[in-house]
Order: structure tokens, then C-alpha cells, then sequence
């Protein structure tokens, strides 16, 4: 089975994009063909400084190679290094009605929070149509926020397929459950582009301080205290398994703590098991040369695969003659 996961190159990675869907992808190079990339287009949204989109780019690709992720197991490329995305999405925007795109939570959500509103905002589950259709993806690893997107991206292939035949594989979500929508400091969906995030990679100082910043409710020490619905827990059972969730839930339940004791903890779970990724990570920061061939050889290897559908695509719509 083919699976496909694109993470956005506008920011640190967090906590969030981990679970939410490196975590699953780096599993699923066992037994499935993943394909994954860095979506610096679609970074672009948010991201308009040169320099920072490219430092964020090499970034990212460290930190997916240092969490697992195989190069010689999967196919990991850069967005921007396969042209025939942008083909493809300008292809599809004909038949992409605007009523299905004003529908779009993710792009209200994000106007709401002050993101400026522009094409490129507006257009974006095209191209993450594009994304999804132009490898043959058969399952998309998505949190519940963006199902829709998923759910778009099928709604134009099956569009296309009307027209001009079965060129386009019809893609399915895949939504983990128990972390579909990690929370962030805030208690919202952690998010970039919300600034609510836990990097995956930061000095542990910076880390402890981010921690300590997660919205809680003021209650005395000495009462008991609500886990459920509590944010600090929320994040911290993400780590957990279930004998460890068991011993903090009753340490909530006991009371004589307040909700600094369990960040401290939160904090020291966290740091405990990115350890021996973060020791991986400094390999690929003093190689990063090896890191652009990677990327480049990905990048060949994702075109190899691209080529006949877009060529199928070019037939089909007379763009070739």
C-alpha cells in the first residue's frame, strides 16, 4: 500500500507533527511504500523570507532523518524539486468549483487568527490534491483537521475521472484516533501557525520554559485535580503507555500537587525520549551535504513515479500534441 505524508517547512517541528503523522509514517516504512515530503510550497503561505524558508527546509530534512525516517525504505524528497506538482495543480484548479474550496475550515480557521487571506491560502487543498494524486496515494495519514482536505482531493480526481477515464487512484484518510488532534500550550490544536507549539528539538532550558507556559486551571494544591480535559495531561499521555497514565492519573486524583509539579514531569517524559534522536540529529547537523543528496536522490525517485501519471494527464487534457 502506498502512503503519503507531506509536512509543512514552516517552522520547528513540534510534538504535533510528530504523532500526528511522523510517527505513524516512520512505522509504516515496515510494511507499506511511504512517500514523504517537505511541503515548502505550501509553506510559502506563511513564510515569505528567502533565507528562512531554505534554513527551515534543510532543518526539517535533518530532524526527519534523525526520527526514523529510511531513505532507502522510502522515498523522501523536497516538494519544490518535483515541477510537475505545480502541472498538476494548476490541471486541477478547472476542476475545483470555488464553492468547495469556500468551504474550507482550515481556511477560515486560519483568516480567523489574523493569517493574511491571498491565493495561495485560498488555494491550497488544490495543490495538496496535487500532492496526493500525482504519486498514485493510496492512504494519507491526516489529523481530523485536515480530513477535509483529503476528502477535497478525492471529490476533484473522481471529478477528473469522470472525464477522462481512471488516471487518478481515489486516496482514503487515515486518522489515528488517540492523537488526531494533539493540543497545544493553549489547549487548540498545536500549530505553527497558531505559535502554540512544542518543538521536537529545542534546548532543554528553552523547552522546560515552553512547558511552564501551558494553560491550566488554578486550583489549590492540596485538592484534586481534574486529568481529563487537562492539558499538561493531554500532552504528557501522548508518552505514556497505559500503567504510566494509570500512576499520573492517580496522582491527579490524590491531590498535594499542583499543576507545576506535572508540567516538571511532563517536561522531564519529553526530554527523556527524544534523547536518543536527538543524538542521531547531531550526526545529520555536522553532515548536512549528505542530507541534499538524499533529498536529491528522493526527489529522482518521486519523479520516476510522477512521470506517467502527469503524462497520462497530458494526454488526457491535450496539454501534449
Amino acid at each position: 500500500m502506498r502512503v503519503l505524508t507531506g509536512i509543512q517547512t514552516s517552522g520547528d517541528l513540534h510534538i504535533g507533527n510528530y504523532f500526528g503523522s511522523i510517527k505513524p509514517m516512520i512505522e509504516s516504512q515496515q510494511d507499506h511504500e511511504v512517500f514523504a515530503f517537505l511541503a515548502n510550497y505550501h509553506a510559502m503561505t506563511t513564510i515569505s523570507e528567502g533565507e528562512r524558508l531554505a534554513h527551515l527546509t534543510m532543518q526539517a530534512a535533518t530532524d526527519f532523518l534523525a526520527l526514523g525516517m529510511d531513505p532507502q525504505k522510502s522515498t523522501f524528497w523536497v516538494q519544490s524539486d518535483v515541477k510537475e506538482v505545480l502541472e498538476l495543480y494548476w490541471v486541477l484548479s478547472g476542476f475545483t468549483p470555488m464553492g468547495l474550496l469556500e468551504r474550507a475550515h482550515s481556511y477560515k480557521d486560519k483568516v480567523a487568527k489574523g493569517i493574511a487571506s491571498n491565493h495561495s491560502l485560498f488555494s491550497y487543498p488544490v495543490l495538496m490534491a496535487a500532492d496526493i494524486l500525482l504519486f498514485g496515494s493510496e492512504v494519507v495519514p491526516v489529523g481530523k483537521d485536515q480530513i477535509q482536505h483529503v476528502e477535497i482531493a478525492r471529490d476533484i480526481a473522481i471529478k477528473f475521472n469522470n472525464q477522462y477515464g481512471d488516471i487518478f487512484t481515489i486516496p482514503e484518510f487515515r486518522v489515528d484516533e488517540n492523537v488526531a488532534t494533539v493540543p497545544g500550550i493553549d489547549g487548540q490544536k498545536m500549530s505553527k501557525s497558531y505559535g502554540n507549539t512544542i518543538p521536537i528539538f529545542s534546548e532543554e532550558k528553552m523547552q522546560s520554559k515552553i512547558i511552564k507556559k501551558i494553560v491550566t486551571e488554578a486550583v489549590p494544591m492540596e485538592d484534586p485535580k481534574e486529568f481529563e480535559g487537562c492539558n499538561v495531561y493531554n500532552i504528557a499521555k501522548l508518552f505514556l503507555d497505559y500503567e504510566e497514565r494509570s500512576a499520573l492519573q492517580e496522582r491527579y486524583k490524590k491531590g498535594g500537587e499542583g499543576h507545576g509539579h506535572f508540567k516538571l514531569y511532563t517536561h522531564d517524559v519529553i526530554w527523556e525520549y527524544f534523547k536518543p534522536y536527538r543524538e542521531r540529529r547531531a550526526y545529520y547537523e555536522a553532515h548536512q551535504d549528505e542530507v541534499r543528496d538524499i533529498l536529491k536522490v528522493g526527489a529522482a525517485k518521486a519523479s520516476a513515479v510522477a512521470q506517467p501519471i502527469i503524462e497520462k494527464v497530458r494526454s488526457a487534457t491535450g496539454i501534449k500534441y
